[in-house]
C-alpha cells in the first residue's frame, strides 16, 4: 500500500503534536516531532548561554549533540541530546519563552530542516510544527492547518503544565502565548502561515478524537485515489 507525507501546522498548543503522534499510530507511520527540535536547539543555546551572535557556536554544539527520539516504557516519547535524556528539560517556561527567536536564526532552520527532510524522504511520515507544509514538505500529499483560539490554547497548555508539574500562571500563559503567535507569524524566516494547499479546521472546542477523525477521513479519501 502506498504511504503519503502528512503536514500538520499550526500555532502553539493547537493540539497538532497530539493528534499527529495519533494519526502515526493509526496509519503506522513514523512520528517526527520538529517543535521538540527546535527546543533541542533552545536548551543548547540557553545552557550554554549563547545569543544570535553566537551561530557557529550554537551549529557546532548541535553537530556535537544529536537530536534523536525514543520511546518510554509507557509508549510515551523520550527526546535525547546526544545521550541525555531532555525530554522534560525542553519544556521548562524558559525553553518555551526563547524558542522563537532561536528557531528564527536561518542556519539553525537550514540544519533542522535538512534533518527533517532527510528523516521523511521514505513517506510515511507524520511531521507537525509550524512551516511543515511551506517549507519542509512541500510536496506532502495531505497538508493540515489547526488553529485555535488563545484562550482555549493558554487553557490546554496550563493542564499539560500542571500535569508535568511546571508551575504556570494561566493569565501570564495567554499572554505568552499571544506574544509567540505574533513572533511566529512575523519572523522573516518560514514564518508561521498556512499553506496554499492545506485545510484549515479551527479546534476550539472540538476534542482531539474529533480531530483525529477528520484528518484520518481526508488522508484515507487520499490513499484510496491511488
Amino acid at each position: 500500500m502506498k504511504s503519503i507525507q502528512i503536514a500538520i501546522d499550526g500555532p502553539a498548543s493547537s493540539g497538532k503534536s497530539t493528534v499527529a503522534k495519533i494519526i502515526a499510530k493509526d496509519f503506522g507511520y513514523t512520528y517526527l516531532d520538529t517543535g521538540a527540535m527546535y527546543r533541542c536547539a533552545t536548551y543548547l543555546a540557553l545552557k550554554n548561554h549563547l545569543t544570535e551572535a553566537d551561530i557557529p557556536s550554537l551549529l557546532a554544539e548541535l553537530a556535537d549533540h544529536p537530536i534523536s527520539f525514543g520511546k518510554a516504557a509507557d509508549g510515551s516519547q523520550l527526546v535525547f541530546l546526544g545521550d541525555t535524556d531532555v525530554t522534560l528539560a525542553i519544556r521548562q517556561n524558559d525553553v518555551t519563552n526563547n524558542v522563537s527567536w532561536v528557531s528564527a536564526i536561518p542556519e539553525v532552520r537550514q540544519e533542522l530542516v535538512a534533518q527533517q527532510q532527510r528523516i521523511a524522504e521514505a513517506g510515511g511520515i507524520v511531521m507537525d510544527g509550524r512551516d511543515i507544509g511551506t517549507v519542509v514538505l512541500p510536496r506532502a500529499e495531505l497538508k493540515i492547518f489547526l488553529i485555535a483560539s488563545v484562550e482555549e490554547r493558554a487553557l490546554r497548555r496550563f493542564k499539560e503544565n500542571q500535569e508535568k508539574g511546571i508551575p504556570t500562571d494561566l493569565e501570564i500563559l495567554k499572554e505568552e502565548i499571544a506574544a509567540r503567535d505574533y513572533k511566529d507569524s512575523h519572523r522573516k524566516v518560514s514564518p508561521l502561515m498556512a499553506a496554499d494547499d492545506a485545510i484549515t479546521f479551527d479546534t476550539t472546542g472540538v476534542s482531539i478524537d474529533e480531530v483525529v477523525a477528520f484528518i484520518s477521513e481526508k488522508a484515507k479519501e487520499i490513499l484510496d485515489k491511488e
